[in-house]
């Protein structure tokens, strides 16, 4: 079942195209280094939960590519046009050979169960 979103008949055509271009450099950004890296995090500064992803992919060996977005007081617009793109509500945003994984939990429980791996081989 594909998630809920707004159609784009119901957004008033005076503000489709802002709609639209929100920020979508930063969308681009994530986009284009998702399609070029095997394992990107996207976080964002001083997150526990970014900071152990992290971790435990250098731990597990792992290459991966990180893009940071501001702090806890900056940049939370450009974070929400990435939360409201994937749907996952929670930083870090960690995808696999392009494909959104979840968060610092869920990629923990990907590389305890060797299933990280499997989707990098």
């Amino acid at each position: 079942m594909p998630r809920p979103t707004l159609d784009e008949s119901r957004i008033h055509p005076a503000i489709r195209d802002r709609v639209t271009r929100l920020h979508q450099d930063t969308l681009t950004q994530v986009q284009e280094a998702v399609a070029q890296h095997a394992v990107v995090v996207v976080g964002m500064a001083q997150n526990p939960f970014v900071r152990r992803a992290r971790k435990a992919l250098a731990a597990a060996g792992v290459e991966f590519k990180y893009l940071e977005y501001g702090n806890y007081l900056s940049q939370w617009r450009r974070r929400n046009a990435l939360k409201m793109w994937t749907g996952w509500p929670t930083l870090p945003m960690v995808f696999v050979k392009g494909s959104l994984v979840g968060g610092a939990n869920d990629l923990a429980r990907l590389i305890e169960s060797g299933e990280l791996r499997r989707l990098l081989d």
